[in-house]
């Protein structure tokens, strides 16, 4: 019988999880991680309903809740560098950062101080442990989330436990109210990890002095003005303000670049227009989840966005720990600061950051 400690975040997924994980026979403690500080969020407090629900889960199954603050390692390893590729006008993923620095660093930590052998949450994957350990797809891919895990190593993976990965939302929802759980039907959390759903633009701009500047089509007309570029990303299409601007197509308005230097957000109509695709790119800070880098990928798939179907692709290592990606197809809407994640079949290899989209 193993010790283990999982992550009680009041959602559905991890209640379902943790009662898995008792009728498996483990021995089970859990953590309700409370990693923003809210003192001035104005009465927007979403972490003390979160810790009503994972308390009363945690009753019902008997089980011992602890809670735990990571605000400080939050803000340092995740918060401030996510303001900084918000500045840069980039597009950062915080809940990648998230994963790998908090909830499989400092949780995976903190329950090892308590004697747990394994820490287990609500994600939507599996791990195969033998002859190494191997990241792999969850059985539902509509809720796979191999793309928020693919910068864990194997040392993270060998002592975690996905107990979710087998099975499909709708299944977890019936067995969540088979059990009596009051969250069975509390809807999925889509905002960014840890700090909640929350107008995104009024929420960085506490942080990020707004600059606004021209937003030009890419015959360099000018037909609107833009906040700040960092607010924007590209394929956006809400929030632009120029949905009055129709040209003869008629069709709406989609980001297709930004200037940084001279702060000019550029736009294009259609969410087919060229400039929206490209062919390849380039990104940076590769990682492998095996910690072995092959000369080179061939045959393999990969996503730039979560949830986006996979796609066929060459990968070619590059210096400095960076890859050069070509796509059998151009995808559509490359977005500096996000991730590439790369598969082989059911198997989440690992990713890179996206610094810039290869056109031809």
């Amino acid at each position: 019988m193993s010790k283990v400690i999982i992550g009680l975040s009041g959602g559905v997924d991890s209640a379902v999880a943790a009662l898995l994980l008792l009728e498996q026979g483990h021995d089970l403690g859990a953590v309700f991680m409370k990693n923003w500080d809210e003192d001035d969020d104005a009465g927007y407090c979403p972490a003390q309903q979160d810790l009503e629900d994972a308390g009363a889960v945690a009753g019902l199954l008997g089980i011992e809740l602890r809670t735990v603050s990571f605000a400080s390692e939050y803000w340092d390893r995740v918060f401030e560098f996510f303001l900084a590729e918000c500045r840069a006008g980039r597009t950062p993923s915080p809940d990648i950062i998230c994963n790998r620095e908090i909830k499989f660093r400092a949780f995976l930590d903190h329950a090892a101080g308590l004697g747990a052998d394994y820490i287990a949450t609500g994600h939507y994957a599996r791990i195969e442990q033998q002859p190494r350990v191997r990241l792999l797809k969850g059985v539902d891919e509509s809720k796979d989330q191999t793309y928020f895990l693919h910068t864990l190593e194997q040392k993270q993976l060998a002592r975690s436990l996905f107990p979710l990965g087998a099975l499909r939302k709708p299944e977890v929802r019936r067995m969540a109210r088979a059990a009596g759980f009051p969250n069975h039907d509390k809807k999925d959390s889509t905002g960014i990890c840890f700090i909640g759903e929350r107008r995104f633009s009024s929420f960085l701009s506490r942080y990020i002095e707004k600059n606004p500047g021209e937003i030009r089509t890419l015959d360099n007309t000018v037909i609107g003005t833009h906040e700040g570029l960092m607010f924007y990303t590209i394929g956006q299409r809400q929030g632009l303000g120029i949905g009055g601007r129709k040209q003869a197509s008629g069709e709406p308005w989609y980001v297709a670049g930004k200037d940084m230097s001279a702060n000019v957000l550029y736009v294009v109509q259609g969410k087919d227009h060229p400039a929206l695709f490209a062919g390849g790119l380039r990104a940076s800070k590769l990682h492998w989840i095996s910690g072995v880098s092959p000369d080179a990928i061939t045959g393999c798939t990969a996503r730039i966005r979560h949830q986006q179907p996979v796609q066929s692709c060459t990968l070619h290592p590059a210096p400095d720990n960076a890859c050069n990606v070509v796509f059998a197809t151009p995808q559509r809407a490359i977005a500096p600061g996000q991730s590439v994640v790369f598969y082989d079949g059911d198997e989440c290899l690992g990713g890179a950051i996206i610094e810039e989209a290869i056109k031809d």
